[in-house]
């Protein structure tokens, strides 16, 4: 296995790869990199599942038991002040020109935007936000009732094969949400925005990646062997898996909006596991796109978040510079959220995070 430093350095690169993907659909550059960048959050999606329940496995394992209060508070240092204090920069320019929708405002401010208005208000891609904020609080829930109330018995032997309640637990939500998807893509396409950002309706991909971090946790001699058996078949599945999104606008294609999100975070879930288990891939990556260009993704990447938040609000300044050559705006556009992600991250969000770790220091290091 890697080291933890060289893992996080990967999942880093990955987060940085979901994060230009993204950057792609809302700049265009090239039609086919726009038509695919909306998979970026489904990466994101996958990857902090298989982040976020680590927290608390790795608790679990330690102690035998998780404080979901603790996790909730360590959670709300890390997304919220970058969330709120950026709110009132895309806010201005409402407030300003007396456009302002208290209600709409109130949805976005207590992450509930995906349900009552689709996208979000004060900038559309805060939808995604508010599926990951339901996650935690529904993933800490879920935990606490197995770990602390022992409702189920939890399989620790690594190596098992047999399938285990949990496990059962999660392919049944997995299942469960596809089905609703289609009921919702039949019966209600005139919601279609909904159907594609309602928590209820694209939990999967999370759940997916808090199966995969369970398997990494509690059975990874079973995971590191089945996979490195059929490496080969898994990769090419993913990239099957992945070939159909250059071509298709996800709100307009009904194989999208059902079948095609579980395709996504399989796919991503085996690079996932890939990234995971191989027991060279900082090499690998190295050779294929270089050592200075994987740092560069990785510190991308491990700045995403903010990136994430500020990157619309850099592309309704750039909307103002009415730049023709649509390369240079991408330029613009692109350099302007990663410096601007880094500003953040570097000084508002580190600045949180230090208060966070000394009053709510984490309980496993």
């Amino acid at each position: 296995m890697s080291t933890q430093t060289n893992r996080l350095r990967e999942l880093d690169f990955l987060r940085g790869i979901a994060i230009v993907l993204v950057i792609f659909r809302h700049k265009e550059i090239f039609h086919f990199l726009e038509q695919m960048g909306w998979i970026g959050v489904d990466l994101f999606f996958v990857l902090s599942g298989f982040l976020v329940s680590g927290l608390l496995f790795r608790e679990y394992q330690k102690f035998g038991n998780i404080k979901p209060k603790l996790f909730l508070i360590r959670r709300g240092f890390k997304i919220y002040p970058i969330y709120y204090l950026t709110y009132l920069v895309y806010m201005l320019p409402r407030i300003i020109l007396h456009k302002k929708d208290i209600a709409n405002c109130f949805y976005d401010l207590v992450f509930v935007q995906n349900y009552f208005l689709g996208w979000g208000y004060a900038y559309a891609a805060s939808w995604s936000l508010s599926v990951e904020e339901h996650f935690y609080f529904g993933l800490a829930l879920l935990l606490w009732f197995i770990f602390n109330k022992k409702i189920i018995q939890f399989n620790l032997n690594p190596g098992a094969t047999k399938i285990t309640l949990f496990e059962k637990i999660i392919f049944s939500i997995l299942i469960i949400t596809l089905l609703l998807r289609v009921y919702n893509n039949i019966y209600l396409p005139e919601q279609n925005v909904k159907n594609m950002t309602m928590t209820h309706l694209r939990i999967d991909s999370l759940l997916f990646g808090v199966l995969i971090s369970y398997w990494f946790h509690f059975r990874r001699e079973t995971l590191t062997k089945i996979y490195s058996k059929y490496q080969r078949v898994f990769l090419i599945t993913s990239f099957l898996l992945l070939s159909f999104t250059p071509f298709f606008e996800p709100l307009e294609t009904f194989f999208i909006m059902t079948i095609g999100f579980s395709m996504l975070y399989i796919a991503f879930g085996i690079i996932l596991i890939h990234f995971l288990v191989s027991p060279n891939i900082n090499q690998q990556l190295n050779t294929i796109f270089s050592k200075r260009i994987v740092d560069f993704v990785s510190k991308i990447g491990y700045c995403s978040y903010s990136i994430y938040v500020i990157h619309t609000f850099v592309i309704y300044c750039e909307s103002f510079l009415r730049i023709e050559n649509k390369f240079l705006g991408f330029t613009l556009v692109f350099v302007g959220s990663i410096v601007a992600g880094f500003v953040m991250t570097y000084t508002i969000e580190d600045y949180f995070l230090k208060i966070r770790n000394k009053l709510f220091p984490n309980r496993v290091l």
